[in-house]
């Protein structure tokens, strides 16, 4: 039994300034005063720094010196996952760019037959997108799905895959209703869609969009595409990449004034890689392909809900909940994004700098 101590709890609801959180066997078990905590507790002093829900990424392709499209193994996936505990991210979806299926399978079988506890699954973005906006992702790889080879995919992956990103004006609505059937969160993402294309893919099961305003139909005034259609809609959600490269604050600062609590973080976040189909370079805001090519942040999820407080003037209390609720509210996982009584014991504990102090992970202390 562990109780968290003298910090301020962001609970996903609210602040809390007087209150401790008491963790027994891997959950929370109360939100206590401190004339309340059990004797035989163990009292972590946090010093008055800011406690969150750990946070949650939906987009992040690898960490800890692995890409893990170019090593889809156990040791890989477990070396990210154990990188990205220590920044503070204690759930995330790792994500595969368009690729073989043979690499697609390698990856499903990795994350299926070795879980961590912050791994939350796969998230395939392609290969079911428009070349038109394919970005940094390997054309001869991007294809127009076929019922056979999802149904193929869907079925080795037993459930891991979690979330896929596909372009709707290329996509049959049975495709779609396939994958949702199968409890896979659908995002259009890497799409020339127009706006009547998007609104039908959304009225089809799509609910999500990748990476808003990246890699997908400008907001045009004469047809403002994807991100209109998902500016009006009332449910879409929409990730975006709040680092200042990916897309201007001025635009994510419009886009939350319009969608509020429909738009989350991601970091899209990837590692270098000097070998196999995918070359990414490292440079110092941002990676790139060879050709200069944007192909990834150098974001971790802590510094982007840091950037839309200090960039974009979003509360912190907003911004951990962009970071934290409202993925947890897509993965349908109420136990995940929150810090309330039955809620997964996991926490992140950091200071006014924004700089991690302490993380726990199913009730277990892992930086």
């Amino acid at each position: 039994m562990v109780v968290l101590s003298n910090g301020q709890i962001y609970t996903g609801e609210r602040l809390l300034k007087d209150k401790s959180i008491l963790i027994k066997d891997g959950v929370i078990n109360g939100l206590i005063d401190t004339t309340h905590i059990p004797q035989q507790a163990e009292i972590i002093d946090c010093r008055g720094a800011m406690i969150s829900p750990g946070l949650l990424d939906l987009q992040i392709y690898g960490g800890g010196g692995y890409l893990f499209s170019a090593n889809p193994t156990a040791e890989s996936l477990h070396a990210i996952a154990d990188a990205l505990v220590a920044q503070g991210t204690t759930g995330f979806l790792i994500t595969l760019a368009t690729n073989s299926m043979e690499v697609f399978m390698e990856a499903i079988r990795a994350v299926r037959d070795n879980p961590h506890p912050a791994v939350l699954g796969l998230h395939l973005e392609g290969p079911y997108i428009n070349p038109q906006k394919r970005g940094a992702h390997i054309e001869e790889y991007v294809k127009a799905p076929e019922r056979k080879e999802v149904e193929k995919l869907l079925q080795e992956a037993e459930g891991v895959v979690k979330m896929m990103t596909l372009a709707p004006e290329v996509t049959d609505p049975e495709i779609i209703r396939l994958l949702t059937d199968n409890h896979v969160i659908v995002s259009a993402g890497h799409s020339a869609a127009t706006f009547g294309q998007a609104k039908a893919g959304f009225d089809q099961g799509i609910t999500c969009t990748t990476h808003l305003y990246n890699a997908m139909s400008p907001l045009h005034h004469r047809d403002t595409g994807l991100p209109g259609a998902t500016f009006q809609s009332d449910n879409v959600r929409a990730s975006i990449v709040a680092d200042g490269v990916h897309v201007d604050f001025n635009a994510i600062s419009i886009a939350k004034k319009i969608m509020k609590e429909r738009l989350l973080l991601i970091t899209d976040a990837i590692e270098e890689s000097l070998e196999g189909p995918y070359i990414h370079i490292r440079k110092a805001d941002r990676f790139t392909l060879p050709d200069g090519t944007l192909s990834g942040s150098c974001l971790t999820l802590l510094q982007a809900v840091e950037n839309m407080v200090k960039h974009v003037e979003v509360p912190l209390e907003e911004a951990l909940r962009m970071a934290s609720l409202y993925p947890a509210q897509i993965l349908k996982r109420p136990d995940l994004g929150s810090i309330a009584v039955g809620s997964k014991a996991d926490l992140l504990v950091f200071n006014k700098d924004f700089e991690v102090q302490q993380v726990w992970l199913s009730g277990t202390r892992h930086y």
